[in-house]
């Protein structure tokens, strides 16, 4: 699973590439490393019609199951202590850490689109997320978990995941509380080498033409764009260097 990638072009650069009209925040230097929770930019198409760059938050609401276990693993906890609560303001403060990643966009069972993935994979809700390279924790070669980097070339041209996003109003860390927020993910699919000698689980879903980016955030049904979560061609990505390393810093805002 993709937690980590780098955005070494410029957002001038970005923007034209997915034919954004306009950048809420043109002034942000490289970023060497996109974490989770991490504000980045994203092409969208606004309420407008016209292609807009913003920063979102990585990290798509996750599901109302996984939140409903921790609340109620929570609640267990706090019941052996006899602590008193309300289980729904529990629920509510839940922290929702996101989910990076969007894989099973369609039911195992029933081949229809996943119910939780559903709202965000029409037309409005349909984004371009650039990067120059990601990394997948070494897995399955050496199995040292050791973060490797790929690319589309050893120059790491500037390159598009397809994401999907929407705003959204949760508890990401109880530090901070409620928040309302913008969030991003991409979609993952089958891994291909060289990504799969190392993370044979998945990789993100890279368009690499302006014909695929232009339909992805066309006002195409899910129907006519769902191909596009489909494996690269093998040798169509390349191991590269690590981008220059800098700590996290945490939530820049």
């Amino acid at each position: 699973m993709c937690n980590l990638y780098a955005m070494m072009r410029a957002r001038a650069e970005a923007a034209t590439a997915a034919g954004a009209m306009r950048d809420k925040n043109n002034n942000q230097p490289p970023s060497p490393g996109v974490y989770p929770d991490y504000p980045a930019p994203v092409v969208l198409v606004g309420e407008d019609g016209q292609r807009e760059m913003r920063d979102l938050r990585w990290g798509m609401p996750s599901s109302k199951k996984a939140l409903m276990d921790a609340a109620t693993k929570r609640a267990d906890g706090l019941r052996k202590k006899g602590t008193e609560f309300e289980f729904a303001e529990l629920l509510k403060m839940e922290p929702d850490k996101g989910t990076t990643n969007v894989r099973n966009t369609t039911s195992p069972t029933t081949g229809r689109t996943n119910a939780h993935w559903a709202p965000w994979l029409g037309a409005a809700n349909r984004c371009l997320v650039p990067f120059t390279s990601f990394s997948e924790p070494d897995q399955d070669f050496e199995q040292t978990r050791k973060p490797i980097w790929f690319a589309l070339a050893e120059d790491q041209p500037l390159a598009f995941f397809a994401g999907i996003w929407t705003p959204h109003a949760c508890v990401r860390m109880k530090s901070k509380g409620w928040e309302e927020i913008e969030a991003y993910g991409f979609l993952t699919t089958d891994a291909a080498e060289p990504v799969k000698t190392y993370h044979r689980k998945a990789m993100p879903v890279i368009l690499t033409t302006a014909k695929d980016r232009d339909l992805w955030l066309s006002g195409a049904p899910w129907d006519e764009v769902k191909h596009l979560q489909r494996p690269m061609e093998d040798g169509a990505l390349v191991i590269v260097p690590a981008p220059p390393k800098r700590e996290p810093e945490g939530l820049l805002l």
